[in-house]
């Protein structure tokens, strides 16, 4: 029954130590087998002036954003073919694989290649994971695709996965499988 206690400098929201706490309990739980009902985890705050690192008083630095929301926007914006918005999203070494190994490294060869394939497309989502490893976050999303082929005729219930692979609050890639090949018409 793992005990853990944490100790931050005051001033971070609750939902920033909700999230830290969620996250220390699901590594516990992966790296010693513990259910999660039997960690423990307790938040313990200090005041900045009761807190020197470096013989300087510190104060707390701004959390990041979620990785799934940092996702979740990109999303909506190239969704809404908004690709300066989704662009804000990226590093400058972004890259992206889809179906057939087709690699973009520019959101507007994306949107180029995806018009020899249908007219449009709309994800929905059946879910999000995140994993995390030091910095450097990973999300996957997965769902179903609708939309209209080429000639017009609607395709919906089309399976989807994506894989995007995160530097603080930077996407640095995507890597994306469905099922539209095995669902086009002939």
């Amino acid at each position: 029954m793992p005990l853990i206690e944490c100790t931050l400098i005051k001033g971070y929201d609750a939902e920033v130590r909700k999230r830290l706490a969620e996250r220390v309990t699901d590594a516990a739980c992966s790296s010693i087998g513990a259910a999660s009902d039997f960690v423990t985890v307790t938040i313990k705050e200090v005041d900045p002036d009761n807190y020197m690192r470096g013989r300087t008083s510190r104060v707390p630095a701004s959390a990041p954003r979620p990785a799934e929301e940092i996702v979740r926007g990109f999303l909506a914006a190239m969704e809404a073919r908004d690709l300066d918005a989704a662009k804000a999203h990226l590093a400058d070494n972004f890259t992206m694989t889809f179906p057939g190994n087709a690699r973009f490294k520019e959101l507007g060869e994306l949107v180029a290649w995806a018009r020899q394939r249908y007219q449009s497309v709309k994800k929905s989502y059946e879910g999000f994971d995140t994993a995390f490893h030091g910095t450097r976050s990973t999300v996957f999303c997965f769902g179903t695709l609708s939309g209209s082929w080429l000639d017009g005729t609607g395709f919906s219930g089309i399976r989807f996965l994506d894989r995007f692979e995160l530097e603080g609050e930077t996407i640095v890639s995507q890597m994306v499988w469905n099922d539209m090949a095995e669902m086009k018409p002939a």
